[in-house]
């Protein structure tokens, strides 16, 4: 008897994984751009609550709202929110979404090692937050954990277990996760793409990715470390200059990690300027020799955080920190150098690219100011700090976030965001930056320490400023959050190039295909491959 042939199951009968496990499962390198950077916008939205009632907390002095203790988990879990969970993710989560795109490859080198990193950073940061769920609390040894202040005897409790174990996690998913995008920039570039012909966001996120698969495997080690430390009683940090042990571990990766949380905004900012400048990115080589610069350098400035310790080298620490602001110059007059002579085109992407020239200005000149031991002793652990770090941020960082959001979320979505709506959101967020930041440089001054639930009642008049300041921003973010939800709710169509931009990821439809492009990509001559196309057309 003849046997029936088993049939064949065709590739449109194999069943596809549903919607949610098709995004958190997936290796495609846009949806699992788009989850990193939507979880850390979740967790973004933690740290801001956290941080208002800070200074809802600080809008008097005295104890109104939380009791000492409370606070300390509170700007313990706003540190480590803001830097393990949103500004790195995002940093990294960018370039995942962008970086195939930008080079002309389907996909990333290695997807699932990315989707693991990217688990491990959203469980790690899951743990640090079930802290509050302890007995004893969440962590409260600070963002940077301190020995001893760290240790058992001092922070006992699962809570400050949990962010010790929560913080490796999330470092090393970011770990893997840089060490795959930096390899898919070295193997996948298109045909003509030559190193010295990928886009300014591209070294951007080079320099960033260096920079993490140097220091990050560092603060992994000096976190495992730790918690041997914390579970049996003894280790590394209890000998001999133990305490500065950790600190040198810790800034070793601290200091970097600033810049890997601004460099790839560095890179937006520049691709904006470029493409509403209507002309080339000016001095192209130039910029990309201050980010490896930059990058460099910053393995060699982690000193400067302990000159007030007597542990380091003052002087050369002082050195090198001041040396930084060269790179940093020439990559600042590189966008402003684009900026002038084109046709400039005022969206509120290029509105925040002006704020960035200006709000990060503030950061970085008071980042000199710090960089001399002398000056440093006086403002040492005051708000002046805060101050200059959170210029940096949300200077730097945030307009740099907002300025890429506004120019590339057409190309993720197919929709164009609302130009009102985020017109109203860059003056706010602007506004807002001033109003709670200028007068924390000078409480810094006057002597007030960061890091304090109370203070005396001279401080009370520039902390209610402060305090105003930050209920502007965040009404900036729920304005963000507006547009998003309204551009999304009733479209207006983008296009595969709304701005006639410069670059390979336009060359596609928006949103793109899985595997990106559907046609030949045009050649590649330069790091702006579609404005050589538009001027040879022009031409001919």
């Amino acid at each position: 008897m003849a046997v029936a042939p088993s049939p064949v199951a065709s590739r449109d009968d194999v069943r596809r994984p549903g919607w949610v496990v098709g995004w958190v499962a997936s290796t495609d390198h846009k949806r699992l751009g788009l989850l990193m950077m939507a979880t850390a916008f979740f967790y973004f939205v933690l740290g801001g609550v956290v941080v208002l009632v800070m200074r809802t907390e600080l809008l008097q002095s005295g104890m109104q709202v939380v009791s000492k203790g409370e606070y300390n988990q509170l700007f313990t879990l706003h540190g480590s929110t803001m830097i393990y969970l949103v500004v790195t993710p995002l940093a990294l989560g960018i370039g995942v979404y962008l970086i195939p795109l930008q080079i002309g490859a389907a996909e990333l080198v290695a997807p699932r090692l990315a989707l693991l990193g990217y688990w491990l950073y959203a469980a790690g940061g899951a743990a640090m937050y079930l802290g509050f769920a302890t007995a004893e609390g969440a962590g409260k040894a600070g963002w940077t954990a301190y020995f001893p202040l760290s240790d058992t005897p001092h922070s006992p409790g699962k809570g400050m277990d949990l962010w010790v174990v929560g913080t490796l996690l999330a470092v090393l998913g970011m770990l893997l996760v840089g060490a795959v995008v930096l390899w898919t920039i070295f193997r996948l570039r298109a045909p003509g793409m030559t190193m010295m012909r990928i886009p300014p966001f591209g070294w951007a996120q080079v320099a960033t990715c260096l920079m993490v698969i140097t220091s990050f495997p560092v603060l992994v080690f000096a976190l495992g470390a730790l918690e041997e430390e914390r579970l049996v009683g003894h280790g590394i940090y209890t000998a001999t200059d133990g305490p500065q042990t950790w600190q040198h571990l810790f800034w070793f990766y601290g200091h970097p990690v600033v810049y890997v949380m601004f460099f790839p905004f560095v890179g937006a900012v520049a691709e904006v300027a470029s493409t509403f400048s209507r002309r080339r990115f000016f001095a192209y080589e130039g910029f990309t020799i201050s980010l490896l610069l930059f990058a460099a350098l910053s393995m060699a400035v982690w000193g400067h955080h302990m000159f007030a310790t007597g542990y380091t080298n003052n002087h050369y620490f002082s050195l090198t920190s001041t040396l930084l602001a060269i790179p940093a110059g020439l990559e600042y007059f590189a966008i402003v150098g684009t900026l002038i002579g084109g046709a400039l085109v005022l969206t509120t992407a290029m509105w925040f690219v002006v704020g960035f020239l200006l709000l990060f200005l503030l950061g970085g000149l008071s980042g000199i100011f710090v960089a001399s031991p002398t000056l440093d002793y006086h403002v040492h652990d005051t708000y002046f700090v805060v101050a200059h770090f959170h210029y940096t941020l949300v200077g730097g960082s945030l307009m740099g976030l907002f300025a890429g959001i506004y120019y590339w979320f057409p190309k993720a979505t197919g929709a164009l965001l609302r130009e009102g709506l985020g017109k109203l959101h860059f003056a706010l967020i602007f506004v807002g930056a001033l109003v709670t930041f200028l007068p924390q440089f000078v409480l810094g001054e006057e002597g007030m320490r960061r890091r304090v639930a109370d203070y005396p009642p001279r401080f009370e008049t520039l902390n209610v400023v402060s305090s105003i300041g930050s209920y502007l921003i965040a009404l900036s973010i729920l304005v963000f959050f507006l547009n998003v939800y309204v551009s999304l709710r009733r479209r207006r169509p983008a296009g595969p190039d709304p701005w006639g931009a410069h670059t390979l990821e336009w060359w596609t439809s928006s949103p793109p295909p899985r595997l990106n492009f559907t046609t030949s990509l045009p050649p590649v001559r330069s790091h702006a491959p579609l404005l050589d196309l538009a001027e040879a057309r022009r031409e001919a």
